[in-house]
């Protein structure tokens, strides 16, 4: 075997035992960062993270990361009264630097969304007397004493408002207690990870996607 062959395959061991041993560190800080969002209460059950930066050794070592994604099913909002679940959801995190000897992180910027199921969603709006399903870009319907009836559902600020339903014709006659079930709802979601604040509610086919935006300088960890 020529040594320029032997050469050639020494330093194809010797990169591919550099890659394993970046793939392991990689590994092994996503799970120390999925353990501070817990710790730190960041988050209440520990979420799935994943470090895109490659080579990450190169990167741990700069103190600085270009791009973490977390995602989580169990995240919950409330409206002070009603508490739901966020299903599928997923942040965005960029110019991520480690903090305390590595055992936290500062995001400079990050992002995230998130749905909640219409049968939540009319929890917040009079107490889930009615039920709401989707009708539409910025639409969701209900149904009272038969009848079917549409409204809009938007973000204003922090608040998610619900409003626009009419009762018309043979309906408006079912007005009092009906009336005051579909009367305009706005509610703040509370009890969101520190940072995180609601930028956009959207309705959805297969429910209301809510988007967040993060607060630069937001802390994870201890």
């Amino acid at each position: 075997m020529h040594g320029s062959v032997k050469l050639l395959i020494g330093l194809g061991v010797v990169g591919g035992l550099l890659v394993g041993a970046d793939r392991i560190a990689v590994g092994v800080a996503e799970d120390q960062a999925a353990d501070a969002a817990v710790s730190s209460g960041w988050m209440t059950s520990r979420p799935d993270i994943e470090i895109d930066d490659f080579p990450f050794l190169t990167s741990a070592l700069s103190g600085e990361l270009d791009k973490v994604r977390m995602s989580s099913d169990g995240m919950t909002v409330t409206d002070g009264k009603q508490t739901v679940t966020v299903h599928s959801f997923k942040a965005n995190m960029s110019d991520v630097k480690f903090t305390d000897s590595y055992k936290g992180v500062t995001v400079g910027r990050g992002d995230g969304q998130g749905v909640i199921s219409y049968q939540d969603l009319s929890k917040f709006v009079a107490g889930g007397q009615v039920s709401l399903q989707y009708a539409g870009p910025g639409k969701v319907k209900t149904s009272v004493a038969g009848f079917a009836v549409e409204g809009n559902l938007r973000s204003e600020g922090s608040e998610v408002v619900v409003d626009g339903f009419e009762l018309d014709g043979v309906a408006a006659k079912l007005n009092g207690v009906a009336g005051d079930l579909l009367k305009p709802r706005r509610f703040a979601l509370t009890g969101l990870p520190t940072g995180l604040s609601l930028s956009e509610a959207v309705p959805e086919p297969d429910g209301v996607r809510l988007h967040f935006t993060l607060a630069p300088g937001t802390t994870l960890g201890h």
